[in-house]
């Protein structure tokens, strides 16, 4: 229960002057634009459009700048946009195989058909403050460029994997059954894969890395090993109804993992690898690795495993990754609880007061 406050409209009104304010910062600097923010905190801004499910990196980046660069808000801001926006259709599945890769890296083998492609990490750079960044420069750095290009064909480690029959088989999709759409349905349990891939695609990108690093550390008996990470573009098509057939309406750039997962067998199937999956927009290769642990977790029943730990608990983990939610039910604490806090005083009063009557009445006795 809320007790009205007055003249809150007015101190509201002068809040959102104090957000303008204090947003545009110091007036002598130089305004940042939409633009900069697109090409030069581009992990940020994909970040905000994978939990915002809606590729568009210069809303993303709008929604940047109107939070300060909170990525939280940011998310909360463009999933408020996205609900506004009419559905015309549903574009067909991705083909990763087909990506145009821009880096391609495996734990699992040195070398592999299509090479190791480092592409843009900052696995291998030296943790130190870069003090020449304190100065602006407008010219831009320069990579060398390949002496060849990359091959066209580049298998799945996977793939190569399985060949030896060594990994589980993909599971098949399940024809003529609609996809679950998490946007437009309530959860639902038990759930299963696709549901759990989207609710881990939307989720709170540490929250996951912790459940992630907890299957590793006891509390999931995980060992895995980075099958592969492949990031670069891919084309997205669509059949319109008059056509009757697909064709290509953009490309977007995606960043997939394939983890590699301890054995499973039993007495009729003999030991296989197992498979984590995860799948992220943009350039989001931590969130793809902590997704596809998690989703490792998640299959444990359909495994025939044991569920004991928090990452394989699906209603804990699904219910408990979006940090849109999670902010909000944390942040309402701010919000007048008055009355509330009023009875609760009350209460205890009335408590205190028996309990200092009980102690005076055994003390005389």
């Amino acid at each position: 229960m809320y007790v009205a406050v007055k003249g809150g409209e007015r101190a509201i009104l002068n809040s959102h002057k104090l957000i303008a304010e204090e947003r545009r910062g110091d007036t002598s600097e130089p305004e940042l634009s939409v633009g900069q923010i697109e090409s030069q905190l581009g992990l940020a801004v994909d970040r905000v459009m994978t939990e915002g499910s809606l590729y568009d990196r210069e809303l993303a980046a709008l929604a940047l700048k109107q939070a300060q660069g909170d990525v939280v808000e940011a998310v909360f801001l463009l999933r408020a946009f996205r609900t506004t926006l009419p559905r015309i259709g549903i574009t067909e599945p991705i083909d990763t195989a087909a990506m145009d890769i821009q880096r391609r890296v495996s734990a699992a083998f040195k070398d592999l058909p299509g090479g190791q492609v480092l592409g843009p990490t900052y696995d291998y750079t030296h943790r130190l403050l870069d003090f020449d960044l304190m100065e602006t420069d407008d010219t831009a750095p320069q990579a060398e460029i390949a002496n060849q290009p990359l091959d066209a064909l580049m298998p799945r480690v996977t793939d190569i994997v399985a060949q030896e029959d060594f990994m589980e088989h993909e599971i098949p999709v399940r024809e003529g059954e609609p996809v679950y759409d998490l946007t437009r349905q309530p959860m639902a349990f038990p759930a299963n894969r696709d549901q759990r891939l989207q609710n881990l695609a939307r989720g709170d990108e540490g929250f996951l890395t912790s459940l992630a690093y907890s299957t590793m550390r006891g509390y999931g008996g995980s060992h895995p090993y980075v099958g592969e990470i492949r990031m670069g573009e891919v084309p997205v098509e669509f059949v319109p109804e008059e056509l009757g057939f697909a064709i290509e309406i953009g490309d977007i750039v995606v960043t997939e993992c394939q983890m590699i997962n301890q054995f499973g067998g039993s007495k009729t199937e003999a030991a296989r690898f197992t498979r984590g999956y995860g799948l992220a927009l943009g350039k989001s290769e931590r969130k793809a690795m902590a997704m596809s642990l998690v989703d490792r977790a998640l299959r444990c029943r359909e495994l025939g495993e044991m569920a004991r730990f928090p990452a394989q608990d699906e209603e804990f983990v699904l219910y408990h990754t979006d940090n849109v939610e999670a902010a909000g039910f944390v942040s309402h604490l701010k919000l007048p609880h008055y009355v509330d806090f009023q009875g609760d005083l009350q209460l205890l009063r009335g408590l205190r007061a028996e309990f200092e009557a009980r102690q005076t009445k055994e003390a005389a006795e």
